[in-house]
């Protein structure tokens, strides 16, 4: 049995010109599937459901597995089989359960940045989604100069909306202390601000109608990753108010990390007095939830997006 529920409308004030107004609906999910094997066929069920709603795409915001399973090839090899089931195309953005805590002995005390290039290896190989039916996407290492690693930057435009995959996940944005963690952070950082601009740049000189950035760290659940010089996280939202301020135009936000539906208003602007307001967060479920949120974009309304978790009964 399986039910839907509507749950949110919010208001905020490179396809055909035909197209560009025309409504659209994606996906968005992650943080599955943490529990094998009763959660595969928990993640088969959501993704067939999927299948049936025939989104424009889908967008996996990280975390493939829990933080205390094996990162082996092999869970990369599976994981990579199930989004090879999305019919449509599949954009995925990774975690820290992949590759930043896979150094934990219930994880298989691998070596961090070996588990990041295997990533890479498999699943960012070329410029194409994932998923059945791809489509081609932008991708830092191919259109910035110095940024060549980071084959899991990319953008892709749909019906004049900007849509950003960039990689930032949990565990402080893998900010942990050991050198070689400090370096890949910093190195990884800065190309992250240098997307983020580039993000922020072509909205503004196409004139694009709003950007949806997709990544898997929870940077909002405590004030001090926005204050604290040992944040993974403060250059990040620095650069998101900033920007967002200057842009003036709708912003969404997507992640994971935190395993519980929320949809607010994060972020204040420079002066920390009042909200910024264009900025919306969506956080998906995930974890125990094996369940997703459909996201219906309305370039034409006032309305502009609409929130609908999907919700499976045969997955509670």
């Amino acid at each position: 049995m399986r039910f839907t529920v509507f749950f949110l409308a919010i208001t905020i004030a490179s396809f055909s010109t035909a197209a560009i107004g025309q409504t659209f609906k994606f996906v968005a999910l992650g943080d599955m599937p943490y529990s094998p094997p009763k959660d595969f066929q928990r993640f088969q069920t959501l993704i067939t459901e999927i299948n049936r709603l025939k989104p424009s795409f889908s967008i996996f915001i990280g975390d493939t597995k829990s933080g205390s399973s094996l990162c082996s090839d092999e869970h990369n090899q599976t994981t990579k089989s199930y989004f090879s089931s999305f019919k449509a195309p599949l954009i995925y953005s990774p975690g820290d359960n992949e590759w930043t805590d896979c150094h934990r002995p219930l994880a298989g005390a691998y070596d961090p940045l070996e588990r990041l290039e295997a990533l890479r290896s498999v699943f960012f190989s070329t410029n194409h989604s994932l998923g059945k039916n791809t489509i081609r996407l932008q991708r830092q290492a191919d259109v910035s100069t110095g940024h060549s690693k980071y084959v899991e930057n990319s953008y892709w435009i749909k019906n004049n909306f900007l849509f950003v995959s960039i990689h930032i996940p949990g565990s402080n944005n893998n900010n942990e202390g050991t050198e070689s963690a400090t370096k890949e952070y910093q190195d990884r950082n800065q190309a992250n601000l240098a997307w983020i601009d580039k993000a922020f740049d072509l909205a503004t000189q196409r004139n694009l109608n709003g950007i949806i950035f997709a990544f898997q760290a929870d940077m909002f659940y405590k004030p001090s990753q926005l204050t604290s010089s040992d944040s993974g996280y403060r250059d990040t939202l620095e650069s998101f108010i900033s920007m967002s301020e200057i842009f003036n135009k709708p912003v969404l936000l997507i992640h994971g990390d935190s395993h519980q539906l929320k949809i607010d208003q994060p972020l204040y602007r420079k002066n920390q007095k009042k909200v910024l307001e264009n900025v919306l967060r969506l956080q998906v479920m995930g974890a125990d939830q094996v369940q997703a949120v459909e996201v219906q974009v309305n370039p034409a309304q006032e309305q502009l997006f609409i929130f609908r978790p999907i919700i499976l009964k045969e997955n509670n």
